[in-house]
């Protein structure tokens, strides 16, 4: 019988006890941490993100200031912003929610962001530091990954991981990861994309099977062996008339029918969504206590 990773549940413990440290920090004169939030235009899909992420920053004691543009911002006028955030002593960290409009450069706009309030961790020197095992500011889904598997004491050592996926957001910095000399780590990894031939004779290998591509059903229980340890990181939002909201949303992976096959799964919604939340608002808190820029 598999076990559910409970994303919620892990990432409501990891709440509980930045709210401790945030109270104890208070009691003795410490700063309250402070994120801000960019969100350009009105995708819904990052309307709910960055609401979650307000949620977390009430539920855990943080101060949070969410910034909103319209999707006509020029690029220059955004980098404007970013620079007011950077200099802003009483901002702790920001981010700045992806997608953006096309119009703007995403690498311009993230480079622009100073690696020491870069919570994200998507700052070419953070990302640098997380691929040479140096302290950094690690992306958060990667991060609440690596937790989750933590958390459930789930053997890395010597495991096969296969990662379906290659963007700079999650595949790619989890592929590293997993291959560092850590736990969670020590993994032989394989990473996959659209141009892998066979794609499930490479999963099929896969003791950790850790899927970022945003395809909803794209794995089937035919690509899964049995035992293997499952994470969903797709949340792609689908058509649902059943649904107050008009949709639902549906991972990478046929949940139903993979999951008999697992040793362990994430389910989606309720997996690896919550743990990047509350990755992020332990970035925070790092950069609030300067630890890895001092």
């Amino acid at each position: 019988m598999y076990q559910l990773l409970d994303g919620k549940k892990i990432s409501s413990e990891i709440k509980i006890e930045l709210a401790a440290m945030v109270s104890k920090g208070k009691s003795e004169g410490g700063k309250t941490p402070h994120l801000a939030a960019v969100l350009v235009g009105n995708d819904g899909g990052s309307e709910t993100y960055v609401n979650h992420k307000v949620k977390a920053c009430e539920e855990i004691g943080f101060e949070s200031t969410l910034l909103r543009y319209s999707d006509d911002i020029s690029e220059d006028e955004l980098l404007k912003v970013v620079d007011e955030l950077n200099n802003n002593d009483q901002i702790d960290g920001f981010i700045v929610q992806l997608p953006l409009p096309k119009h703007i450069s995403v690498d311009k706009v993230i480079e622009a962001i100073r690696p020491e309030k870069d919570v994200d961790g998507f700052h070419p020197l953070n990302y640098g530091r997380m691929a040479s095992n140096l302290p950094a500011y690690v992306s958060a889904t990667p991060n609440g990954i690596m937790e989750l598997l933590k958390r459930y004491h789930i053997p890395t050592k010597g495991k096969h991981c296969v990662v379906v996926g290659r963007s700079h957001i999650v595949g790619a910095p989890v592929s590293i990861l997993m291959a560092r000399p850590d736990y969670p780590g020590n993994c032989t990894v394989t990473i996959c994309n659209r141009y892998t031939d066979d794609l499930a004779k490479q999963t099929l290998q896969a003791d950790i099977l850790i899927v970022a591509v945003g395809s909803p059903g794209l794995i089937t229980k035919e690509m899964v062996k049995e035992g293997a340890v499952v994470i969903d990181v797709g949340t792609t939002r689908v058509p649902d008339a059943n649904k107050k909201s008009g949709f639902a949303l549906k991972g990478d992976v046929i949940f139903e029918e993979v999951a008999p096959k697992t040793s362990y799964i994430t389910p989606v919604p309720g997996g690896v969504g919550p743990m990047t939340i509350a990755s992020l608002m332990w970035n925070t808190w790092l950069a609030s206590r300067k630890i890895i820029f001092s």
